[in-house]
């Protein structure tokens, strides 16, 4: 009986972490401060790591947000002796597959949080060699990371050759020629820590960024963020620069861009809104003003379906009649930090709901009583107990609340609805009840729940949501904390063989590179 107690205790505080691992990013909330949020998620960490230390690390196989996975990788390499051999061996393989999903910007500043850490034993120089040999081309990283690169070489002992092996090629009779976007050895050391040694260098990117210096047309040959720099230094109006920097640019940076340079009526074709990834199109759409939206709308509309399509993947229409009950309240606004950021992730869970809905079969209900999805603003209380009522009115197969929790119109009305409807009126279950919370209580280390029975999962990215409402059927009670354990495991297993097909095929690429098809 003991043993059964101190299971339900782990997998309580498994998902408790899990919970506080996608919805945390130790930034100001609505209700708390930067420096709350922090102490909160470090003391979590702690006690996860140092009490369950291989679930810990098997995190890393979930979809956490990237900054919680940095902090994972960051104190399991700090804390390399608490481990056994076999977990060394584990962690390694988990920390590696996650560094190559990583944005290079987040890997590079963890880098320099384990110099200030002092950490530097060989475990961690072969980690962070083998993912600098995994990058397509170091010039690059060279060039836009030039400080993170230059900072990670000096405390690793990173070789700086272009791609250095993990195994000598197949023997060859014919040598194969360097492919012309691999910095000749020697080059990319010199160029961060003695550039001016060389009059000139052989790879393009290095060498505009010499020329760079003294020549306005080089800077147009670097990235974005770097050739910025050399704009401003070279007197470049912005709007001149913007235009001829469009090409090189990201979707993402065109984006950012474009609103600046251009009126709007003039803009609306520089980025193809339809392949941008869901929640950070509905963060673009509540950062438009209600007019521009309403003017948009087929546009707008369109392509907030068309993510939702995608991210649905072949769940699409599968999941019966749906209702949602989504949150846009005042407090849905944010911080200061994180502008908007539960609103845009409610807005995007309702078009990723009416995309796993059968065909007509979706209603949704906003707190505000709205109707307009692409209108919502964040105004007035949260009358979450009013609109869970409507939302089962309909008897839906699965209802889905995307809110913070703070039930305020009246107090505590959402959750006494939800017990009655689950004790009384539900007892078989027929509509499945989740509730997934974009916001991480700091004074509760976790998620702000509306009852115990209803199953509470945290939610950063709307594309998580069907992966989400999985894990949220754990922490009903009904599952078996060993049910829990499998589900960890397999999660790993998916993981280190998706990273291991992505590093094979990658290596394929980078050997053979006249082989890939453009057609």
């Amino acid at each position: 009986m003991a043993e059964t107690f101190a299971e339900l205790v782990a997998a309580e505080d498994v998902l408790l972490f899990v919970n506080a691992a996608v919805t945390a990013t130790g930034q100001r909330e609505f209700r708390s401060g930067q420096r709350e949020q922090r102490l909160s998620l470090g003391f979590l960490h702690d006690y996860v790591r140092v009490n369950y230390r291989p679930v810990y690390a098997a995190t890393l196989a979930l979809d956490i947000n990237d900054h919680n996975a940095c902090l994972i990788i960051e104190q399991l390499l700090r804390t390399a002796r608490e481990a056994t051999p076999g977990e060394k061996r584990t962690e390694g393989r988990l920390i590696a597959a996650r560094l190559a999903s990583l944005p290079p910007q987040r890997v590079y500043r963890l880098l320099r949080a384990l110099r200030t850490a002092g950490v530097g034993n060989r475990r961690t120089r072969a980690i962070v060699r083998d993912w600098l040999a995994a990058r397509p081309d170091p010039a690059y990283d060279a060039v836009k990371y030039r400080a993170g690169l230059k900072d990670a070489a000096r405390h690793f002992h990173l070789p700086l050759a272009a791609h250095p092996p993990a195994a000598p090629p197949p023997a060859s009779p014919t040598p194969a020629s360097p492919t012309p976007a691999s910095p000749r050895d020697g080059e990319l050391g010199d160029f961060l820590f003695a550039p001016g040694r060389r009059k000139r260098y052989a790879h393009p990117l290095l060498d505009a960024h010499r020329r760079a210096h003294f020549e306005q047309g080089a800077l147009y040959e670097l990235p974005f963020t770097a050739a910025e720099g050399f704009a401003a230094r070279h007197g470049i109006a912005r709007e001149v620069f913007l235009a001829r920097m469009a090409p090189r640019m990201t979707r993402l940076e065109r984006l950012r861009t474009q609103n600046r340079t251009q009126p709007r009526n003039q803009s609306r074709g520089r980025t193809d809104l339809a392949v941008m990834p869901l929640t950070r199109l509905a963060l673009y759409v509540l950062s438009l003003p209600r007019a521009e939206r309403a003017g948009r709308r087929a546009e707008l509309t369109g392509a907030l379906r068309a993510a939702a399509r995608r991210a649905a993947g072949p769940y699409a229409g599968t999941w019966g009649r749906v209702a949602a009950v989504l949150d846009d309240s005042y407090s849905s606004s944010g911080s200061g930090e994180k502008r908007r950021r539960p609103l845009a992730t409610a807005l995007a869970c309702g078009y990723l709901l009416e995309a796993l809905a059968a065909p007509g079969a979706y209603a949704p209900h906003w707190t505000s009583g709205g109707t307009d999805a692409l209108l919502v603003a964040p105004y007035g209380p949260t009358p979450l107990g009013g609109r869970i009522l409507d939302a089962l009115e309909g008897a839906p197969e699965r209802l889905v609340i995307v809110s913070d929790g703070w039930d305020n119109a009246p107090p505590g009305l959402a959750g006494e609805v939800l017990r009655v409807w689950r004790t009384r009126l539900d007892r078989e279950h027929r509509t499945a009840v989740t509730h997934l919370n974009p916001v991480y209580d700091a004074d509760a280390f976790d998620v702000r729940r509306l009852t115990p029975g209803v199953p509470t999962a945290g939610i950063r990215d709307a594309e998580d949501l069907p992966a989400l409402v999985e894990i949220a059927r754990f922490a009903e009670g009904r599952s078996d904390p060993a049910e829990l354990r499998a589900y960890l495991d397999g999660r790993v297993r998916r993981f280190l063989a998706e990273a291991e097909t992505e590093a094979e095929a990658a290596e394929e690429v980078r050997r053979c590179p006249g082989s890939i098809s453009t057609g």
